[in-house]
């Protein structure tokens, strides 16, 4: 029998030693854990939260963690407090670091890769995808996820990986900023690996409440950048996506109830969709996505279903046919879906249905990664479970 569970604690208290004390206490009577999650308000004092929690767990206990712009378990989703996840059971685990995420993103990525792979003494190129996952955890506005993501799969594009970005509840992006912590240390413009090997039952999954229109576009012409498009099927960006929504430009801004949370775009992989939504409109008529957009790419436009409600079908019915009983879940959920729940009166409902997941411990985040596709609006998870 291989099995991985996960005990979790929250705290409300503000002293970052009382906060270690008050989490751990909450942990008294589990296993000993082989991984802690940590995921803390932006709010906190970082550097001393990990070393108040790092003293106080056991010296093999490895320790992870990142800055949220919102904390979640199986209580709902919370605002300034510290959530901790406590795995242990039949794993092993390397963790990787790259830094220097703004200046080159591919190599931050490959290095994380090399070094998470390193402490497990395996080679990249023989990891098993059967056997191994990589959860990540980045500097999400460093908006430098598709390039990271070359530099962790370069050496096998076959291993799963799932995560998101560290985040901020700040909303002015002129003083967001994201820490993630790795161990002892405490670090800023970086891509975090934990890469699990496991013989338990595990899976990665993501959730998003869309469908699609059976409607398709086609960006037809970028900017240098490639994070804005021009012109969608040989017309005005902004003015043929209102025009195919029936809105005024006006409407589009995501958050705003008809526009692009309500109706984003997806490419879709096989039989799936990975949401790929447009973010704003800008005043020369384009529109700036956070994803990177290629010339040609065709996208299917996709129309909101019951938030709430399929988030909930998801843990009750979905997750149990992928895990085999499910102990774990890491949570990894989209800011941007969190804003057009409260938005558009959701927002108690989502939290209330994470009661029907597994025992969970996650944060909001900005942005997701998901089967090495950056994507949004969708909450990604890794969950372990016991045969």
């Amino acid at each position: 029998m291989a099995r991985v569970k996960m005990q979790t604690a929250r705290s409300t208290l503000v002293e970052p030693v009382a906060v270690a004390e008050d989490l751990l206490r909450q942990l008294e009577g589990g296993e000993t854990p082989k991984l802690v999650t940590l995921f803390a308000s932006r709010s906190r004092d970082q550097l001393a939260l990990n070393r108040a929690v790092r003293e106080r767990l056991p010296r093999g206990t490895r320790l992870v963690g990142a800055t949220t712009a919102g904390e979640l378990d199986n209580r709902g989703i919370h605002s300034g407090s510290v959530v901790m996840g406590a795995l242990s059971g039949d794993f092993e685990v390397g963790l990787g670091l790259g830094t220097g995420l703004s200046v080159d993103a591919v190599n931050a990525g490959a290095m994380a890769m090399q070094r998470a792979a390193q402490e497990l003494g395996v080679r990249q190129a023989d990891i098993d995808a059967r056997r191994y996952v990589g959860l990540v955890i980045d500097d999400g506005f460093r908006y430098k996820k598709e390039e990271l993501l070359l530099g962790l799969l370069e050496k096998n594009q076959a291993l799963m990986l799932v995560g998101g970005g560290a985040a901020d509840s700040e909303s002015d992006p002129q003083c967001q900023s994201a820490e993630i912590h790795v161990d002892g240390e405490v670090t800023t413009d970086s891509v975090l690996v934990a890469l699990f090997k496991t013989s338990a039952p595990w899976a990665a999954l993501r959730s998003h409440w869309y469908q699609p229109l059976g409607e398709r576009l086609t960006i037809t012409r970028v900017d240098d950048s490639a994070t804005r498009a021009l012109e969608i099927d040989g017309k005005p960006a902004a003015q043929r996506y209102a025009d195919m929504l029936g809105v005024s430009v006006e409407d589009l801004e995501f958050g705003k109830p008809r526009g692009f949370a309500a109706h984003p775009t997806a490419l879709k992989v096989g039989r799936e969709y990975f949401i790929r939504a447009p973010w704003k409109v800008l005043p020369d008529g384009s529109i700036l996505f956070a994803n990177l957009l290629d010339e040609g790419t065709e996208l299917e436009l996709m129309k909101a279903g019951d938030l709430a409600g399929m988030t909930r079908a998801f843990f009750q019915e979905e997750l149990p046919r992928r895990v085999h009983n499910p102990r774990a879940t890491l949570l990894f959920h989209c800011s941007g879906r969190m804003w057009y729940a409260q938005a558009t009166g959701a927002a108690d409902a989502i939290a209330d249905s994470l009661r029907h997941a597994p025992t969970a411990a996650g944060m909001n985040v900005h942005f997701e990664v998901y089967s090495g596709f950056h994507i949004n609006t969708t909450l990604t998870v890794l969950a372990f479970g016991e045969n």
